[in-house]
């Protein structure tokens, strides 16, 4: 199958070329500049230069490759965790008008199947895991909001197409890598800091997926039945348990306790939603459907409690 990547620079990028490439598909990246071009060149990938904003010139990319399936997997990311705010609106923005730009070209050059990023940790507060029929937590607080309201906006958008069979794929938080969370990470720098507190109790279930895994899923789906599925790990963990063995991992300091109200003051209710109200994703459809098997978060190597 010929695969056309948008967003092959980014966290998952570089193991996705290489597990597509090991499954024997042809690739084309779509690069925004010839650095990124450059920085693609040892994985043996095809590129086509054009800015995501640029309809006209995702049209002729495309009418260029003239691919089977296309791969969404544009975002505009920080390196530090701490600068997502500044960088929230542009990473909206690009995923919303750009991506928008990058489906209706797609449909309309012919593609028969297109697969959409999306998010397996913002989805709405509730009990126990949630499956794909959970939406988005679009009610949440700030920033979680927005992000909750553009990914809801870009599955409504994969959803709608009338010529084109769309996968979504809701990620966990990618670790592992070229991610925030592995050794040498900014989660780790933040963690031996002492600047990665646990709030309240850290009731919050975080779903993570290595990178490399997310990209084998991301392969599978190219073959899979349409529809959305969650890739993340098996055992979600709450901040409570995940933290502290992710600081002794990293060689920090146990994470300080703080309560809620003194978190709201100091980082802003988003911090406390994090910590308190985040809810996990269950992985049963993408095991099921996809042959999924996500390793176990490196830093924890204890069964999960939780009700899958």
């Amino acid at each position: 199958m010929h695969v056309f990547i948008a967003g092959a620079t980014g966290a998952i990028g570089q193991p996705l070329l290489r597990a597509l490439s090991a499954a024997g598909h042809t690739v084309t990246a779509m690069v925004r500049s010839d650095r990124d071009r450059e920085r693609l060149r040892s994985a043996n990938v095809h590129t086509e230069l054009a800015d995501a904003f640029n309809e006209s010139a995702v049209k002729e990319a495309l009418m260029r490759a003239r691919p089977d399936a296309v791969i969404d997997q544009l975002t505009s990311l920080p390196a530090q965790p701490d600068k997502i705010q500044e960088r929230l609106p542009g990473d909206v923005r690009l995923r919303i008008e750009g991506g928008g730009n990058l489906f209706r070209m797609a449909e309309r050059c012919g593609v028969r199947r297109y697969l959409q990023q999306s998010s397996g940790f913002f989805l709405r507060a509730g009990v126990g895991l949630a499956d794909e029929s959970e939406p988005m937590a679009i009610t949440a607080s700030g920033n979680i909001a927005t992000s909750a309201r553009m990914y809801a906006a870009v599955e409504a958008r994969a959803l709608s197409a009338t010529k084109m069979e769309t996968v979504v794929l809701r990620y966990g938080f990618f670790y592992g890598p070229g991610t925030w969370y592995r050794r040498d990470g900014a989660a780790a720098e933040t963690v031996r800091k002492g600047q990665f507190p646990i709030v309240g109790n850290g009731q919050g279930v975080w779903s993570f997926v290595h990178v490399e895994d997310a990209a084998r899923a991301t392969v599978s789906a190219l073959e899979a039945q349409p529809g959305v599925y969650n890739i993340v790990d098996d055992d979600p963990f709450t901040l409570a348990d995940w933290l502290p063995r992710f600081a002794q991992w990293v060689g920090g300091p146990d994470p300080a306790h703080v309560s809620e109200e003194e978190a709201r003051r100091t980082a802003g209710e988003d911090a406390v939603y994090y910590a308190t109200r985040l809810r996990g994703a269950s992985n049963l459809k993408a095991r099921r459907v996809l042959a999924f098997q996500p390793r176990p978060l490196a830093w924890i190597h204890l069964e999960s409690t939780l009700a899958r």
